[in-house]
Protein backbone atom coordinates (compact mmCIF):
# COMPACT_ATOMS: atom_id res chain seq x y z
CA UNK A 1 0.00 0.00 0.00
CA UNK A 2 1.37 3.68 -0.75
CA UNK A 3 1.77 6.08 1.51
CA UNK A 4 -0.90 8.56 -0.18
CA UNK A 5 -3.66 6.07 -0.50
CA UNK A 6 -6.61 7.02 2.28
CA UNK A 7 -8.10 4.56 4.08
CA UNK A 8 -12.10 4.21 3.43
CA UNK A 9 -13.76 5.92 6.78
CA UNK A 10 -16.99 6.91 7.24
CA UNK A 11 -18.38 9.16 10.23
CA UNK A 12 -21.79 10.44 11.57
CA UNK A 13 -21.37 14.44 11.73
CA UNK A 14 -25.27 14.78 12.51
CA UNK A 15 -28.23 13.06 13.10
CA UNK A 16 -31.46 15.59 12.49
CA UNK A 17 -35.08 15.98 11.89
CA UNK A 18 -35.62 18.02 8.88
CA UNK A 19 -39.86 17.79 8.19
CA UNK A 20 -42.46 15.72 10.29
CA UNK A 21 -46.13 16.29 9.45
CA UNK A 22 -49.26 14.66 11.18
CA UNK A 23 -52.72 15.05 9.70
CA UNK A 24 -56.05 13.88 10.88
CA UNK A 25 -58.77 13.19 8.44
CA UNK A 26 -62.28 13.21 8.82
CA UNK A 27 -62.17 13.48 12.63
CA UNK A 28 -64.01 13.00 15.19
CA UNK A 29 -66.14 10.88 12.71
CA UNK A 30 -63.21 8.57 12.08
CA UNK A 31 -62.76 8.06 16.08
CA UNK A 32 -66.56 6.48 16.48
CA UNK A 33 -65.85 3.86 13.56
CA UNK A 34 -65.30 0.29 14.57
CA UNK A 35 -61.20 0.13 13.92
CA UNK A 36 -60.16 -1.83 11.16
CA UNK A 37 -57.31 -0.21 9.44
CA UNK A 38 -54.89 -0.72 6.66
CA UNK A 39 -51.95 1.18 6.15
CA UNK A 40 -49.70 2.19 3.30
CA UNK A 41 -46.12 2.68 3.42
CA UNK A 42 -44.15 5.34 1.16
CA UNK A 43 -39.81 5.09 1.54
CA UNK A 44 -38.27 7.71 -0.27
CA UNK A 45 -34.32 8.15 -0.15
CA UNK A 46 -32.48 11.49 -1.48
CA UNK A 47 -28.84 12.11 -1.28
CA UNK A 48 -27.00 15.74 -1.75
CA UNK A 49 -23.36 16.14 -1.99
CA UNK A 50 -22.04 18.59 0.12
CA UNK A 51 -18.91 18.88 -1.13
CA UNK A 52 -16.18 15.96 -1.90
CA UNK A 53 -16.16 14.41 1.91
CA UNK A 54 -19.68 15.72 3.08
CA UNK A 55 -23.21 13.87 2.01
CA UNK A 56 -26.76 14.43 3.60
CA UNK A 57 -29.22 12.09 3.36
CA UNK A 58 -32.96 12.78 3.49
CA UNK A 59 -35.37 9.29 4.74
CA UNK A 60 -38.67 10.17 4.09
CA UNK A 61 -41.29 7.33 5.67
CA UNK A 62 -44.88 8.48 4.60
CA UNK A 63 -48.09 6.34 6.44
CA UNK A 64 -51.54 6.67 5.15
CA UNK A 65 -53.82 4.72 7.10
CA UNK A 66 -57.39 4.12 5.64
CA UNK A 67 -60.27 2.68 8.42
CA UNK A 68 -62.94 0.66 6.07
CA UNK A 69 -61.05 2.33 2.73
CA UNK A 70 -61.46 5.55 4.24
CA UNK A 71 -58.31 7.63 4.74
CA UNK A 72 -58.12 8.53 8.44
CA UNK A 73 -54.37 9.88 9.33
CA UNK A 74 -51.25 10.37 7.08
CA UNK A 75 -47.49 10.78 8.66
CA UNK A 76 -44.84 11.89 7.17
CA UNK A 77 -41.42 12.46 8.84
CA UNK A 78 -38.01 13.36 7.21
CA UNK A 79 -34.91 12.18 8.87
CA UNK A 80 -31.83 13.67 7.40
CA UNK A 81 -28.36 12.93 8.31
CA UNK A 82 -24.30 14.50 7.47
CA UNK A 83 -22.19 11.86 7.03
CA UNK A 84 -18.36 12.42 6.21
CA UNK A 85 -16.97 9.27 3.81
CA UNK A 86 -13.70 9.31 2.43
CA UNK A 87 -11.20 7.04 0.35
CA UNK A 88 -14.50 5.14 -1.10
CA UNK A 89 -15.25 5.22 -5.19
CA UNK A 90 -18.13 7.06 -6.12
CA UNK A 91 -20.13 3.69 -6.32
CA UNK A 92 -19.11 3.15 -2.75
CA UNK A 93 -20.27 5.83 -1.53
CA UNK A 94 -23.56 5.98 -2.97
CA UNK A 95 -23.64 2.18 -1.78
CA UNK A 96 -23.00 2.99 1.74
CA UNK A 97 -25.36 6.24 1.85
CA UNK A 98 -28.58 4.01 0.71
CA UNK A 99 -27.82 1.19 2.69
CA UNK A 100 -25.87 1.89 5.81
CA UNK A 101 -27.15 5.59 6.68
CA UNK A 102 -30.19 4.81 5.78
CA UNK A 103 -30.58 1.65 8.00
CA UNK A 104 -28.56 4.49 10.87
CA UNK A 105 -31.26 7.16 10.32
CA UNK A 106 -34.79 4.47 10.52
CA UNK A 107 -34.69 4.08 14.27
CA UNK A 108 -35.14 7.65 14.77
CA UNK A 109 -37.75 8.29 11.51
CA UNK A 110 -39.62 5.35 13.11
CA UNK A 111 -39.83 6.45 16.57
CA UNK A 112 -41.17 10.27 15.51
CA UNK A 113 -43.92 8.01 13.02
CA UNK A 114 -44.25 5.95 15.96
CA UNK A 115 -45.37 9.07 18.49
CA UNK A 116 -46.95 11.26 16.16
CA UNK A 117 -49.46 8.51 15.63
CA UNK A 118 -49.90 8.02 19.29
CA UNK A 119 -50.44 11.32 19.76
CA UNK A 120 -52.87 11.51 17.09
CA UNK A 121 -54.74 9.27 19.10
CA UNK A 122 -54.69 6.52 17.27
CA UNK A 123 -53.31 2.71 18.18
CA UNK A 124 -49.60 2.28 17.47
CA UNK A 125 -47.46 0.75 14.48
CA UNK A 126 -45.46 -1.77 14.36
CA UNK A 127 -42.94 -0.41 11.60
CA UNK A 128 -40.72 -3.80 10.50
CA UNK A 129 -37.29 -3.46 9.96
CA UNK A 130 -36.62 -2.11 6.58
CA UNK A 131 -33.95 -3.83 4.21
CA UNK A 132 -32.37 -1.11 2.86
CA UNK A 133 -29.79 -3.68 0.99
CA UNK A 134 -32.53 -5.02 -0.70
CA UNK A 135 -34.22 -1.74 -1.70
CA UNK A 136 -30.93 -0.46 -2.74
CA UNK A 137 -30.34 -3.69 -5.43
CA UNK A 138 -33.31 -2.96 -6.75
CA UNK A 139 -33.37 0.45 -7.45
CA UNK A 140 -29.62 -0.41 -9.31
CA UNK A 141 -31.06 -3.25 -11.64
CA UNK A 142 -34.17 -1.29 -12.45
CA UNK A 143 -34.21 0.21 -15.98
CA UNK A 144 -33.96 3.61 -15.58
CA UNK A 145 -36.72 5.98 -16.91
CA UNK A 146 -36.64 8.83 -19.74
CA UNK A 147 -38.58 11.54 -19.29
Amino acid sequence: MQNNEIQPSFLIQKVYTKDVSFETINSPACFKEQWNPSSDFNIDINTTKINNENFELDLTITVTTKNNETNVYIAEVTQSGIFTITGMSEEQIDSVLNTYCANTLFPYAKRIIDSSIIKGGFLPLNLAPINFDAIYLQKKSSPKREH
